[in-house]
């Protein structure tokens, strides 16, 4: 076993309140000078993130892969992109990440592996019903000559969700086939989780991992493994969940739990037990809960401020509701306002209020001119927002590149973007590419330091936002960062807080146990401090330095320490 296992991993706890920085390695920090990133990238800037204050940093795939979907295509489960580095620089990557007290946590994808897994190659060479193709959902289509795909579900890129081999084997060999089922792109076949050899192999790789020292899993889309397969196959022409009672045709089906019910014997060999976070995108409440149980995966992603509009008391609601579901369920809430799959929340923020995810995609479509934003009130409400989060009891998770305010990259060149949704939507839907630019280090250097010329293209305006633009300036977004982060190290308490002042649809008002004050002015007037805050006690403000004052600045944040 990995000496790194047990480096820093002394409290079984420390997830419930932690701050993890989610990495997308790729777009962080290139060490080669090949224009990707990779994990000595990530191990070069462990001090970066250290002097930054987090807990914990994901990262999302490092396996080898086509990158047919960003890496969410995986070719070996339990190996490292050899363009990212080698199982000895991620042993590095962690003895490092431990060495600063930084747990890991690596991303696992077990609804799909990638086309070029040695599973599905076999799979293509077997014939029909045979073992291979019983790791995978294979079917024959409909129609007279099976030209038609078994059913009408769609692929979350666009288009169908199955696409047809020709034969290697058998009496058709040579000869259009069987369809197989892929819930996202044609190259990430869904794997079959009725199949015990699946579910062995992924207690493999859970331990595979774990020995390296890994802290713990995200757990890709985690509410899709188990699907009805019975024939006929079911019609079911959207992706949208319906029904709350565990029966729908593709997710958020009761039988997934037995599934996490074994990872979670399979985590708790561990000493401390190993975490792991749902990505569960489950519309129903009570449904998502049962993916955060102590008998299962132990947390899922709460997207709820996420999807939230900028507002005093649809943020109050969304937390008072959060907090007592994380009770019940025994697990600590999650709070997220931006990650590797959503337009960077200072762009939500400054588009008009109102403007839905049908809206957002078509402001991404236009390279970010229409609707005309207002990118220093997006900004400002960022920066507001997330000092919100911060103080909230449970976990916070942050993107890499929030803490320079980064926006969302809407213009990029449509020669050069990669997200299979632009592709398989027909150039109807730009996709995801504009929040997973590499990141600007230094201003003054080629590609902004991130290393050799990048993937994705960086716009001009990355250079004020740069690490080394915005080091030591007091205002800057990065220094709120390190100064909020520091600070909620010190406040935080236990996981519960008090709503000081009534519903007000500007003012946002908590107390923790420990007497941390929490003020968030929604409004765009400032507003009066209430009776009783002291005001020498402010110790961190999203919109103006800290320090004594009578009011509130508009789209502002404060924290009051005891």
């Amino acid at each position: 076993m990995n000496d790194n296992v047990s480096t820093t991993a002394l409290d079984a706890d420390w997830w419930r309140q932690a701050a993890v920085y989610q990495i997308y390695p790729r777009s962080f920090a290139d060490s080669n000078g090949d224009g990707m990133g990779d994990i000595a990238g990530v191990t070069s800037r462990i001090g970066y993130l250290s002097d930054l204050g987090i807990d914990a940093v994901w990262l999302s795939p490092f396996y080898p892969s086509a990158l047919a979907d960003g890496g969410y295509d995986v070719d070996d489960y339990r190996n490292v992109d050899p363009r990212l580095g080698t199982l000895d620089d991620f042993d590095a990557m962690v003895g490092a990440a431990h060495a600063a007290n930084i747990k890991v946590i690596a991303d696992v994808v077990p609804n799909h592996s990638s086309n070029r897994h040695e599973w599905f190659k076999a799979a293509l060479a077997a014939a029909p019903g045979s073992p291979e193709r019983a790791r995978y959902h294979f079917f024959d289509g409909q129609g007279e000559n099976g030209e038609l795909p078994p059913s009408d579900w769609p692929s979350h890129f666009g288009g169908p969700a199955w696409t047809r081999v020709t034969e290697a084997a058998g009496e058709n060999a040579g000869k259009p086939g069987q369809w197989y089922l892929h819930l996202f792109a044609s190259e990430q076949p869904d794997l079959n989780w009725d199949n015990p050899e699946v579910r062995e192999d992924f207690h493999t790789t859970l331990r595979f991992w774990a020995d390296r020292g890994v802290d713990g899993f995200r757990v890709d889309v985690a509410h899709a493994l188990v699907k009805d397969m019975t024939l006929p196959l079911r019609s079911k022409p959207t992706l949208e969940i319906k029904v709350d009672d565990g029966t729908d045709a593709l997710f958020d089906r009761d039988e997934v739990h037995e599934i996490y019910a074994g990872w979670r014997s399979v985590l708790n060999e561990y000493d401390p037990p190993r975490t792991a976070v749902a990505e569960a995108w489950v519309p129903f409440t009570h449904r998502r809960l049962r993916y955060a149980r102590p008998t299962g995966l132990g947390q899922a992603f709460n997207f709820d401020l996420l999807q939230a509009p900028f507002d005093a008391t649809a943020f109050r609601d969304i937390v008072t509701r959060c907090l007592a579901e994380a009770e019940a369920s025994g697990a600590s809430s999650t709070w997220v306002f931006s990650n590797h799959d959503v337009i960077r929340h200072p762009s939500r923020y400054s588009l008009p209020d109102g403007t839905d995810g049908a809206g957002q995609d078509a402001w991404l479509l236009s390279g970010g001119r229409e609707p005309a934003g207002d990118p220093a009130r997006g900004l400002r409400r960022a920066r507001a927002a997330t000092l919100f989060m911060l103080s909230l009891p449970g976990s916070a998770y942050l993107y890499q590149g929030e803490e320079l305010g980064l926006f969302e990259a809407a213009d990029l060149p449509a020669e050069s973007l990669q997200d299979p949704t632009w592709f398989r939507t027909g150039n109807k839907i730009k996709g995801r590419d504009g929040c997973r630019v590499p990141l600007p280090w230094n201003a003054s250097e080629a590609n902004f330091g991130f290393g050799g010329s990048p993937w994705l293209p960086q716009p001009e305006w990355f250079a004020g936002h740069a690490v080394s633009a915005q080091d030591g300036a007091p205002d800057s977004t990065l220094e709120l960062y390190r100064s909020a982060l520091a600070w909620r190290r010190t406040l935080q308490s236990a996981e519960s807080l008090e709503w000081v002042s009534e519903p007000d649809a500007t003012l946002a008002h908590y107390r923790r146990p420990n007497g941390w004050t929490v003020l968030t002015n929604f409004g765009t007037a400032p507003a009066e401090l209430p009776a009783g805050v002291d005001a020498s006690k402010i110790v961190v403000a999203s919109g103006t330095a800290a320090g004594p004052t009578t009011m509130v600045p508009g789209e502002t944040t404060l924290w009051i320490a005891p």
